[in-house]
């Protein structure tokens, strides 16, 4: 997802998604008030001798929504990725713009010339529709392709990556305070998760889909419980199981000590997040793990993954802890002082 925010303009993605749905949804709503007035059906095509082609209304509306839809996104997506020239990209979405809104004029301008008429054969194309719709489009296509901002914009995310810069270059052990890593159980019993239940779920599905379905969704989420991200900084420890769902989150100050030891999942309650007797665990497996042990005497364990990333993991809890209670320290002696 990285990669892909850094290789597209994420502004110019949107209006090159919604604008075209919006104008096409605004163009078949109008044909619909036009609807009672018009003959059935209506003509798409005319010729010089006074014939026509003809199609239900249903398929004129519909296929010019979506005419309008795919010939803006044609052009509008050019203008998308960063790698492009920003005149080129300029370029492109005053040209979708336009592109858009002249294949919806058109269209109008064929509805409107056949309004109030009984048989669609005596009408025309309404050249008044046409030309000011189409004045309308080129205009508004140059001033897009004028007004819209082709380089590289700032967002929150330099905001952050630049207060981390100035945090780093005014406090060089920082970056030692900060440590990440995934945390999965042996591939071998994601395999055992998937023969159990997935190969299952499949024959389920034959008769009752909605079991087999079901069977298959717990399985994903029985692994997902068996993967976790482990956060630890200056503010202290975090949990995620799946990388995204908080199961534990110490403060620094909360920390007495932090050690990396080599524990069996049986002790702490199984594989999985456990809290029970004062102790909370994420194992997703036995081996290496970092036991932390509370100021309030509660105790939690947690994945490290291989012995190196434990014992990193333990040195900078230990480190921030310190930290943190120097700090306190120091702040009651300034209280005590004063």
């Amino acid at each position: 997802m990285g990669k892909f925010r850094d290789s597209m303009d994420i502004k110019a993605l949107r209006f090159a998604v919604g604008f075209p749905v919006v104008l096409a949804a605004a163009f078949v709503f109008c044909a619909f008030l036009l609807r009672p007035d018009l003959p059935d059906p209506v003509a798409i095509s005319w010729t010089a001798d006074g014939g026509a082609s003809f199609a239900p209304f249903g398929a004129y509306a519909g296929g010019g929504a979506l005419l309008i839809i795919a010939s803006g996104w044609l052009v509008l997506f050019q203008a998308v990725p960063l790698s492009r020239p920003a005149v080129m990209r300029r370029i492109m979405m005053g040209m979708g713009l336009f592109l858009s809104l002249f294949v919806t004029s058109v269209l109008a301008a064929g509805l409107v010339g056949q309004a109030g008429l009984a048989d669609a054969r005596e009408s025309r194309v309404d050249l008044s529709v046409l030309a000011l719709g189409s004045g309308a489009a080129l205009s508004l296509g140059v001033v897009m392709g004028f007004v819209f901002k082709a380089d590289r914009q700032w967002s929150s995310e330099d905001d952050r990556a630049l207060e981390l810069a100035l945090a780093s270059e005014l406090d060089p052990e920082l970056d030692g305070d900060t440590f990440r890593m995934w945390v999965h159980a042996r591939s071998s019993v994601f395999v055992m998760i998937a023969v159990a239940s997935l190969f299952p779920a499949a024959l389920i599905a034959v008769a009752m889909p909605w079991l087999g379905a079901l069977v298959a969704a717990l399985a994903v989420v029985a692994a997902a419980f068996l993967c976790a991200r482990v956060k630890a900084d200056r503010r202290g420890l975090r949990v995620l199981v799946a990388g995204v769902l908080p199961v534990m989150q110490v403060p620094a100050a909360a920390i007495s000590t932090a050690s990396a030891e080599d524990v069996r999942a049986a002790d702490y309650g199984g594989w999985g997040y456990r809290n029970h007797s004062g102790t909370a665990a994420m194992l997703v497996s036995s081996g290496p793990a970092v036991v932390v042990h509370q100021t309030d005497g509660r105790n939690l364990a947690v994945s490290g993954g291989s012995p190196a990333s434990a014992a990193r993991l333990a040195e900078v809890l230990t480190r921030v802890a310190a930290r943190a209670h120097g700090g306190a320290s120091g702040e009651r002696a300034t209280e005590s002082e004063s």
